[in-house]
């Protein structure tokens, strides 16, 4: 398995990380411990040294399962990242309280990598106010957490601002080859390169959907001499970028973890010819001709005076679309709503459609995406 250095540590991680996020489960939805167990353990023999996990992730049963499945020396094999859920967080006091029940359920003494889950600028400032810096220097001095770092979900100005707000190790952004300037983005990713932050990516292939056959993304693939398969296409892609640490998937099968084994022996950086980046593009420019509205993120309709993220919005609306799949954009959009800035809060002013160069019915597309993603 290629490794890549982190950045500011001595710390070399496995450049293909096991999401834990999307396990296989029983017909009753939980997590079906022999068969993840069995995943783990192969990734772990075959070169896999960082898994990541969450407080909430499988209704909070994938902490406690990644400790089990980590018992009998591979423990000591791996690194193990988790995030304080800090949506839930309350006061100084529950950040403690988290990171102890967290070292509980993972069966460790210590976390290797720690993230704040999913800041964006009201998190962050929420967090800032209840003293998280403070507790991320305390639990780093007394040895609980190792790196600290963040996940983010925000505009790539918030990201900037975050990054520079505290000493941290690492970040870890959503970055596709159709997400060059969603969220962080391209921009945010160099920027923390600049700074000197490890990058962890998640979403790589959009939650599989970059993985599912497009047609014409198939033939322009196959005219290029590529042979593979559309996932190993997307992996290659982030791993291409040399700022990028570990490349997160959240594996459901053995066969994807195999598969995942197989397409990282080939991820080294600046290893793309001009060739194949030109046919990214098309593949690119292919799916967003499946847009339901033109927006092209240009921001002229913030600030919204009733807090909606119209762009991020509006791309959330129109990804249900480009990949035909609802559920996932259901997903994306409940994690969003966490931040602020979802349709929710439109008070249907109509200031946003008067500054709209592309004319978009903004109030129409934010109701419908209500009735569409709202759970």
């Amino acid at each position: 398995m290629l490794q890549r250095s982190l950045k500011n540590s001595d710390r070399r991680l496995s450049i293909l990380g096991f999401g834990c996020m999307r396990l296989p489960e029983t017909p009753d939805g939980r997590i079906d411990e022999e068969t993840a167990t069995a995943m783990v353990r192969y990734a772990i023999d075959n070169g896999v040294t960082y898994f990541d996990t969450g407080y909430t992730y499988h209704n909070g049963e994938s902490e406690p399962f990644l400790g089990r499945a980590l018992r009998g020396g591979y423990r000591e094999r791996v690194t193990i990242a988790t995030k304080l859920p800090v949506w839930k967080v309350g006061s100084r006091e529950d950040m403690g309280r988290y990171l102890d029940e967290q070292l509980a359920r993972l069966r460790t003494d210590h976390i290797d990598f720690y993230l704040l889950h999913g800041l964006g600028r009201r998190l962050w400032e929420k967090m800032q106010d209840l003293g998280v810096t403070e507790f991320l220097d305390e639990a780093l001095a007394d040895g609980r957490i190792c790196h600290a770092g963040f996940s983010f979900h925000d505009s790539e100005r918030v990201f900037r601002r975050i990054v520079d707000s505290y000493n941290w190790t690492f970040c870890q952004i959503q970055y596709n080859f159709m997400d060059t300037e969603y969220q962080a983005g391209t921009a945010g990713l160099r920027y923390a390169g600049e700074r000197g932050l490890g990058v962890v990516v998640m979403e790589p292939l959009r939650g599989g959907l970059l993985a599912k056959s497009l047609p014409e993304a198939d033939r322009a693939r196959s005219a290029s001499g590529f042979h593979g398969t559309a996932a190993e296409w997307g992996l290659r892609w982030v791993w291409d970028h040399p700022e990028v640490t570990v490349v997160l998937s959240g594996m459901s099968t053995q066969d994807q973890v195999r598969e995942n084994i197989l397409y990282a022996e080939k991820g080294r950086a600046n290893t793309l010819t001009d060739r194949e980046l030109i046919v990214y593009d098309a593949i690119r420019s292919m799916y967003r001709e499946r847009n339901r509205v033109p927006c092209t993120q240009c921001g002229y309709c913030m600030p919204c005076p009733s807090g909606v993220d119209i762009p991020a919005c509006l791309a959330i609306y129109n990804d249900a679309f480009i990949y035909d799949d609802r559920d996932t954009a259901r997903f994306v959009y409940r994690v969003f709503s966490r931040s602020g800035g979802d349709a929710a809060r439109c008070q249907d002013c109509g200031i946003c459609e008067d500054l709209c160069p592309q004319h978009i019915s903004i109030r129409e597309v934010l109701a419908d995406e209500r009735e569409l993603l709202e759970e």
